[in-house]
This record gives structure tokens, C-alpha cells and sequence, in this order.
């Protein structure tokens, strides 16, 4: 019997999909399959990861093509096509343009790897993440969202600067919105176990906070010609290495809700244990009265976005 390696399909090529193709393969977790509608920009790129391989010291695979039926019997798709933020727009602007994307992508990905597990990353985030999970017809553990991740590190990234400590000895929690509604969660961010809460005061923890919300944003303005790629790429890659090597990790992402925090039919990002058959269970923490108010507003504009999207789909 000879042994399969697993496989990771990237649809979207830019900035975001390359640099998770690399992230991947150098850390030897699956081969790889950039998948763009450019015609010779993904096999240009895939050829220049290899060429890094003996350099890399890896033996990973990598391909660039145009056509879907190059990424059959993918055991994870990534969808980060679509585009990208431009300085003065929201998330929310991008809905139209992106929604057509996204079901394209996902419809021609799952008919050639119906077994996959779905990771979407394009904005935004929570509807797209919806909508892939309808138009594959796939069960709701089997398709999510990065973005709990991402801002939960953009959190701890801001914690650290202010305490000049270990970035690494930070850990913290964002649920929510992958938008301005987020909810970076201070009980639950720690140095070391010790609560922030018990390190710096509340006027300096809700500057990070705001910080945070507009992390990406912030990144958008300063570069003027594009967003943020490292932190995503790096972000999905601990996803995609929690399902492959099945590690269970509890990890906030976005996820079909039914009933959770009092939430039904609507992506939002969540804690959840992530493991090789996807979302393993969703974990509900304490969150205050305000908190969970903000929540089930946020949770209300994401249902509008999403019925918007539909009805712009026909």
C-alpha cells in the first residue's frame, strides 16, 4: 500500500495564498496546489517554491494550474480568492464583488474534492464562510473561517509591545466579527496566566483593544496598495497543521452556529477545538451581559450581510 501525502489546495494566489503555500511546505505539512483564474502566475510560483526546496530542506510538492480538476482528492481547500481591501473601504464593501467569487470557487473545488475540509479566508470572512458552507452542502464541522486567529495574535501582539515582554509568553482570545465589532476578550488575555487586567489599567487595555479592531485596517492604510499576508498566512497555516497532524488544538474561528451563545443559523468566530475531522465542539465561555449584547449585534449585521448576499446571488 503506498502512502498518500496530504494535500492542500490554495485557491487565490496573491500575496495571501503564496505565502501560506510556503508557510506549508516549509514547515513539511502537505503538498501543495495554487490555484489561480492568472493565467501561468500560480505554476510561475509554485516553480520558485521549488527551487527554494533543496535550500528549504523539504521534499514537498508543489503545483500551480488554472483548472480545478488539477486539484482532485485535495484533503483541505483554502479560499482565499477575491479582492482585497483599498484604503477608506470596509469589509462589508467588498460583499458584492466577492460573494460570486467565493461560490464559484467553491462549487468547482468540492466537485473534485468532496472530501475536503474548507478554510475560507476571503472578506467578508463570516458571510463568505456561510456561504461556502451552504453552496458545498457540506456538514457545518467541515467548513470554517480564519479569523479568530489572526486577531487573537494581532491582541497578544499589542499586549506585548505594551509590556515589552515575550510575545510567546502572551496568550488571548478574540470572538466575533473578523471586522470592527470584534471582541478582543481582556478576562481571558494573560502573560504568563497572570490576567492582563492585573498588569496594565483599563484606559491602556481598551487603547489595545481599539488597536486590535483595527489591526487590519491599520496595516491597509500604512501600505496603501494592499493588506496584511504574513499574519493571515501564518494564521491559516496553524489551522491547516491542526487538522493534518490532528492536534485538537482550541483555537477561536468562525463557524455555523446553532444555538450557541444564543446565536442560530449564522457564522460568527468562536473558541472550538480543531482536530483532522474539522470543528471537533464549539466551547461556550462566560461573557458579560454587554458582551454578549455586542455579540448579537454584530451576529445581526452578519445575517443582513449574508441575506444581501443571497439575494445578490439569485
Amino acid at each position: 500500500m503506498m502512502f498518500r501525502s496530504p494535500c492542500v489546495t490554495i485557491i487565490g494566489a496573491g500575496r495571501v495564498g503564496s505565502t501560506l503555500a510556503q508557510r506549508i511546505v516549509e514547515k513539511n505539512l502537505a503538498d501543495v496546489i495554487l490555484l489561480d483564474i492568472v493565467s501561468g502566475m500560480p505554476a510561475g510560483l509554485a516553480l520558485d517554491l521549488l527551487e527554494a526546496r533543496s535550500i528549504e530542506s523539504h521534499n514537498r510538492q508543489i503545483i500551480g494550474t488554472n483548472k480545478y480538476e488539477d486539484t482532485a482528492n485535495s484533503d483541505i481547500v483554502v479560499i482565499a480568492a477575491g479582492f482585497p481591501r483599498k484604503p477608506g473601504m470596509t469589509r462589508d464593501d467588498l460583499l458584492r464583488v466577492n460573494a460570486q467569487i467565493v461560490v464559484e470557487s467553491a462549487k468547482n473545488a468540492i466537485a473534485y474534492s468532496p472530501n475536503a475540509i474548507f478554510i475560507v479566508i476571503t472578506n467578508p470572512l463570516e458571510v463568505m464562510t456561510y456561504l461556502t458552507w451552504q453552496f458545498t452542502g457540506l456538514p457545518k464541522h467541515r467548513v470554517m473561517g480564519m479569523a479568530g486567529v489572526l486577531d487573537s495574535a494581532r491582541f497578544e501582539t499589542f499586549i506585548a509591545l505594551e509590556l515589552g515582554v515575550l510575545p510567546a509568553n502572551v496568550k488571548a482570545m478574540v470572538l466575533g466579527t473578523h471586522g470592527d465589532s470584534m471582541l478582543p476578550l481582556a478576562q481571558y488575555a494573560t502573560v504568563n496566566g497572570i490576567p492582563i487586567t492585573e498588569l496594565l489599567d483599563q484606559e491602556t487595555i481598551d487603547k489595545l483593544i481599539d488597536r486590535t479592531r483595527n489591526g487590519g485596517l491599520e496595516i491597509v492604510e500604512l501600505m496603501q496598495t494592499g493588506g496584511a499576508f504574513f499574519a493571515p498566512a501564518s494564521a491559516t497555516s496553524i489551522m491547516i497543521e491542526s487538522i493534518l497532524l490532528n492536534e485538537s488544538r482550541l483555537l477561536p474561528m468562525a463557524t455555523y452556529l446553532e444555538g450557541e451563545y444564543g446565536l442560530k443559523d449564522v457564522v460568527m468566530g468562536v473558541p472550538c477545538f480543531l482536530g483532522c475531522e474539522g470543528v471537533q465542539r464549539i466551547i461556550e465561555v462566560y461573557i458579560s451581559p454587554e458582551e454578549k449584547t455586542a455579540l448579537h449585534n454584530s451576529a445581526a449585521v452578519v445575517r443582513n450581510n449574508i441575506e444581501r448576499a443571497l439575494e445578490i446571488l439569485g
